[in-house]
């Protein structure tokens, strides 16, 4: 289990927001899921990664325009051909928790978009692999 984490913030703008106001949904989810890719990216040195399975996304709050938002990510484990990662989403300035998301999970493919090895078992802090 690593310990590795890594915070995105994203302020809430006019063009995110609902009919109500609020945070479109999808948008925070479209947010976290290019993020994570992003880390699988770099964690895993390769950019031939997808988004394989997401867990139960927990909406346990919203977010208005003006909104500062935090997106937590825990590299939870590595596997023969994924990385899991998790998910929190807090309001920057208030500490309301938004989001949570307790797995979610890449995989490494080739062309033909069949899982492959990746080769890696700890998290790293650089991009130091993308670069290999």
């Amino acid at each position: 289990m690593s310990d590795y984490r890594q915070i995105v913030r994203k302020w809430v703008k006019p063009e995110d927001l609902n009919q109500h106001g609020a945070l479109f949904g999808g948008r925070l989810l479209q947010w976290v899921d290019e993020d994570a890719a992003i880390l699988a990216v770099v964690q895993l040195g390769t950019t031939s990664v997808v988004t394989r399975y997401m867990s139960e996304i927990n909406f346990k709050g919203s977010a208005e325009r003006g909104d500062l938002l935090e997106l937590d990510f825990r590299v939870s484990s590595f596997g023969r051909t994924s990385l899991t990662l998790s998910c929190r989403v807090d309001n920057a300035v208030t500490g309301q928790e938004i989001l949570t998301l307790d797995r979610i999970v890449f995989v490494a493919v080739d062309d033909a978009g069949e899982a492959v090895p990746h080769g890696e078992t700890e998290a790293t802090p650089g991009t130091e692999r993308l670069r290999q």
